[in-house]
């Protein structure tokens, strides 16, 4: 196929594509939620999880077993009986979380932070606070003894050896300090970094070891001698876990989270590592899904980190052989804990959205568990039986999770802006239920981007999944609810939600008119005629060209290249539809004077107009678009907009030329006006041997006026012969006339 025709069949398939999305912008709207990206812009508002695939469905029971005064929960561990003991900030508080939920203060620390807690073999816990580091040990009753106080700022991390001994994690040295029984103390690493942030144990009992600037998992032999097993581009190693294999877990974030994290005494800092005191820290568990509850608008302040958008994290696991990889990343939600469900999946707690998201298979997917009402899942911690518990911050909450279904679950879509008012149409949906399950659907509306009062109640349940017509009023906005109801060994699963709307149509706009220079016409996209004449010399005896207007210029994109023809007039216009609906355009005019508009072009499809002007009389002219959707709407809402253009002259008679020559002395002079009907004279010219061109000026030196006086003076001596003379006014008409010379 010849280049041009190639070209020519593209910008066909263009313009048709074009014009497609555009009717489709113009007619009826359908909002689908179908995805696991589309779920997870919406709430689940109470137990329901949204797996992988993009299916919704009920999770597993859960309860708030406390609910704290504090705002940051920075660690815990279980006490042995079914209960938690957890540390806290900014009070510098120690509590107790009994199996029924009933809390009591266990220690207050003069420090405000109590940064890791660990479990020790007596039962005793040990606690590490901050700002004035010190380690605390708290025994059953409350009574508390401080057994190292180093030199040290921040205490980050707390673990249990084997041996019994105490390991503690350091910030402003980097140190990792062994306490023994015995109550010795003495560095057992000293980093060349700030911060140690992280312990804990590998499957055969040696010491792990995270840090900050840079990020770096290592392992501590007995003798205090490391190996790097791991250097990430992440800013720190924020949790260390290791699974039943011996696989380890490294829970790394970057940005300034890992940075606002080491400053515990500012107003809302980051929540640190949750240490568990065994030697190994797996967990097993085995739900596959978690109950959500909605955040509240009324939390605490959320820590600076999350709100900053250059924030991230990424776990990784190193084999017992050595090897690495990057197992999850995310740009949106920061990693605080992991915790196992088996060897293929595993948990990851995160902000600052309170998500509990799940980690499976090869290739990794990921699926949201579980969305809590607080704003960071800050660690989880095995509770009894097969129970798995979490705490978060702003607010400071403690969860239990069970592996008993749920009987019911909610769950609340993304608001869906239609952009102005429309009109709902049907809600249809996809759902499989189980006898003795159900998915009920409802929908609300409301004019505000954010539900409130001011929003309709929500509808009675939908009953025709195969599509019911939606019956909250008019409005910009909707939203639906999924009710889902079952009981054991009948669950309903949601894939799929399908809204229809109409906008209401909005009205097209005019938002420029260009009246090109007179005779400046543009040809069409791969026009075959000749584009120049060969052998003309277009330029004046000034050196200008012949029309003002044929210098290159911007043109409208889709035009040709420039053109000059005589008596034609281009006028192009730039309309805007906000629907991107197709328009059609008609073109009127009317000349000064007159009241009337005359149509002078309808049904045009593109926004250009070339006018052969030498059909009206001569004068000045107006013209006005009115561009109109009505190929893309039904009649009735079919809308139409307008705009007039400045005015313009048309003028195709060209002036005249009246002599009166004479001689004076031993020159030749010679009068003459030159005078428009319509526009100003422009330029007059000579010419002695029908040639060359010469430029002669106006009597009073400016071209300016209808009606101007000239007066050449030529040498006396010269040849007899004529002298012609041309005339161009500022539309470029041109006359030219003939004065015998006198010796």
């Amino acid at each position: 196929m010849p280049q041009r025709s190639r070209l020519r069949v593209a910008t066909t398939i263009a313009v048709v594509a074009v014009t497609a999305a555009a009717i489709r912008a113009s007619s009826t709207t359908f909002w689908l939620v179908a995805t696991h990206a589309d779920f997870l812009k919406g709430e689940a508002v109470e137990h329901v999880a949204i797996d992988g695939d993009g299916r919704l469905q009920l999770g597993p029971a859960q309860e708030v077993v406390h609910e704290s005064t504090s705002p940051f929960l920075w660690s815990a561990v279980t006490d042995g009986a079914g209960g938690l003991v957890v540390g806290t900030g900014n009070e510098g508080q120690i509590f107790r979380v009994a199996a029924d939920g009933k809390a009591a203060v266990l220690f207050d620390a003069a420090e405000t932070q109590v940064q890791a807690l660990a479990a020790g073999p007596d039962g005793a816990v040990y606690a590490a606070t901050s700002p004035d580091g010190r380690v605390y040990r708290v025994a059953r009753d409350g009574t508390a003894t401080t057994i190292f106080d180093p030199e040290d700022k921040y205490l980050w991390a707390l673990a249990v050896g084997a041996d019994g001994a105490l390991y503690v994690g350091s910030g402003d040295k980097g140190v990792v300090y062994r306490v023994g029984a015995d109550g010795s103390s003495r560095a057992l690493l000293e980093t060349s970094v700030t911060h140690v942030t992280a312990l804990a144990f590998d499957s055969a009992g040696r010491l792990l070891v995270g840090t900050e600037s840079p990020g770096r998992l290592l392992r501590v032999e007995p003798d205090g001698r490391a190996f790097v097993l791991l250097e990430v581009a992440d800013q720190e190693i924020h949790r260390i876990r290791v699974d039943a294999r011996g696989r380890i877990f490294a829970v790394a974030v970057t940005g300034p989270k890992a940075a606002d994290a080491r400053s515990p005494e500012k107003t809302s800092p980051e929540p640190t590592a949750t240490t568990t005191a065994t030697p190994s820290v797996s967990t097993e568990i085995t739900i596959t899904a978690i109950g959500d509850v909605q955040v509240p608008a009324s939390t605490a302040t959320a820590p600076r980190s999350d709100a900053r958008k250059d924030s991230k994290g990424t776990v990784y696991r190193v084999e017992p052989s050595g090897l690495w990889q990057a197992v999850w990343e995310s740009s949106d939600d920061v990693p605080y804990d992991v915790a196992f469900e088996d060897a293929d999946a595993f948990l990851v707690a995160t902000g600052s959205k309170g998500k509990v998201l799940r980690v499976s298979g090869e290739p990794a997917r990921t699926s949201l568990v579980a969305r809590a009402s607080a704003q960071q899942v800050t660690g989880f911690v095995r509770g009894p039986g097969a129970s798995l518990l979490y705490v978060t911050s702003n607010p400071g909450k403690i969860y239990r999770l069970s592996t008993r279904p749920a009987t019911r679950g909610v769950y609340e879509s993304d608001v869906r802006d239609a952009t102005a008012v429309a009109t709902w149409g049907t809600i249809r949906w996809n759902a499989v239920t189980p006898a003795g399950s159900a998915v009920e659907i409802s929908t609300r509306s409301g004019n505000t981007s954010r539900p409130d009062d001011t929003w309709s109640d929500w509808s009675p349940p939908y009953t025709r999944a195969a599509g019911a017509a939606i019956v909250s009023p008019t409005a910009r906005y909707l939203q639906w609810r999924a009710v889902l109801t079952g009981a054991a060994g009948a669950q309903p699963v949601l894939t799929s939600v399908t809204a229809a709307y109409l906008p209401r149509n909005a009205r097209p706009t005019i938002e420029s008119i260009t009246v090109h220079p007179p005779g400046i016409v543009f040809q069409r996209p791969f026009s075959t005629g000749e584009a120049e004449l060969a052998g003309f010399e277009s330029s004046t005896s000034d050196g200008r060209p012949l029309s003002p207007a044929l210098p290159a210029a911007a043109a409208p994109p889709t035009l040709g290249r420039r053109t000059y023809q005589k008596g034609l007039q281009t006028l192009a216009w730039k309309a805007e539809d906000a629907d991107q609906d197709r328009l059609q355009y008609d073109v009127w005019f009317r000349r000064e004077g007159e009241t009337a508009w005359r149509p002078l072009k309808r049904g045009l499809w593109d926004p250009i107009l070339t006018w052969d002007t030498t059909s009206v009389p001569d004068g000045l002219y107006t013209v006005k678009v009115v561009a109109s959707d009505a190929p893309g709407n039904a009649p009735v809402t079919a809308l139409s907009g307008e705009r007039e253009s400045e005015s313009f002259e048309v003028d195709n008679t060209p002036p005249t030329i009246e002599f009166a020559p004479g001689a004076e002395g031993a020159r030749d002079r010679i009068r003459f006006v030159v005078r428009d009907a319509e526009s100003t004279v422009q330029r007059v010219e000579y010419s002695l041997d029908a040639s060359r061109w010469r430029v002669v000026y106006p009597a009073d030196g400016m071209a300016d006026a209808a009606t101007e006086q000239y007066e050449l003076e030529l040498e006396a001596g010269g040849d007899a012969g004529a002298v012609i003379v041309r005339a161009t006014d500022a539309l470029n008409n041109v006359a030219t006339a003939t004065a015998s010379r006198r010796r």
